[in-house]
């Protein structure tokens, strides 16, 4: 093993989920939009329209589910995160569609900073769940989730399905393209670790702008763990939530352990 991997193999060991975002954010909504996009936002305006009632988005980053969400909704829609520069990002959406239902808020997700039953609905998207890395940090955020939401109020989730399947590799380019005003040429070049052991999947990242020696490069690492169904279903009930649906796809069609989605929708009981 060479020194520099050694060495993030041990960074790694003692990283938390939140690390690395904050690095991230300049690149997040360039990356997004060439991988996994918009899909997942159309089923959580749904969610939010039946509902009704204040949402409250963990893990809001740059608005991308967040502003569509306040679009969809006449009620108040808050988004917390930890990263201040993804909210920065965020915030900047926000102005520009000038929606005045919707805010953003810094906070940690373990300890949500709102009232008892603030919210009617609260999400997670696409993983967020899984930047917590330890056992422990999970069952503060859902315990915080079920102190801001009232009896009978809606706590919906996804996790990442395919984790525990990415394949290791080192320095492989993921992404080729151009990105802000004056088109910069940028690049992504990405190794995946995995630790088995702790169901941890590391994302070591390299985003590279413009070229030869005024390029500027930018490295972090993204840390996932991995949650079952099953598993993520028995820590909601021990939180105090009923399990009322599990979701295989945007579409609300049933879950299988095949399925590339996975939703899970509780109700506080």
């Amino acid at each position: 093993m060479t020194t520099s991997r050694a060495a993030s193999r041990k960074a790694s060991a003692h990283a938390e989920g939140h690390h690395g975002w904050d690095e991230y954010a300049p690149f997040y909504d360039w990356e997004n939009a060439r991988t996994f996009g918009r899909r997942d936002v159309p089923f959580w305006q749904r969610l939010a329209a039946s509902r009704g009632g204040a949402v409250l988005e963990l893990g809001a980053g740059t608005g991308r589910v967040t502003v569509p969400l306040g679009k969809a909704a006449a009620a108040r829609v808050v988004g917390i995160d930890r990263s201040a520069a993804m909210l920065a990002l965020g915030r900047t959406r926000l102005r520009r569609a000038r929606l005045g239902n919707v805010s953003l808020v810094r906070g940690d997700i373990r300890h949500l900073p709102f009232a008892r039953g603030a919210f009617d609905t609260v999400i997670a998207p696409y993983g967020i769940l899984q930047s917590l890395l330890r056992e422990a940090d999970l069952k503060a955020t859902l315990s915080a989730v079920a102190g801001v939401l009232p009896r009978g109020g809606v706590f919906g989730l996804e996790l990442v399905a395919d984790l525990p399947d990415w394949r290791e590799y080192q320095g492989r380019v993921s992404l080729k393209g151009r990105r802000g005003r004056d088109g910069r040429p940028i690049t992504l070049r990405e190794s995946v670790r995995q630790d088995r052991r702790r169901g941890l999947t590391y994302f070591d990242q390299e985003f590279i702008e413009g070229r030869g020696r005024t390029a500027v490069r930018q490295r972090f690492t993204l840390t996932f763990r991995t949650v079952s169904v099953p598993r993520m279903a028995r820590r909601l009930e021990a939180a105090g939530f009923e399990v009322t649906a599990v979701l295989g796809d945007y579409q609300g069609g049933p879950w299988d352990a095949r399925a590339a989605v996975w939703i899970l929708l509780a109700r506080k009981s």
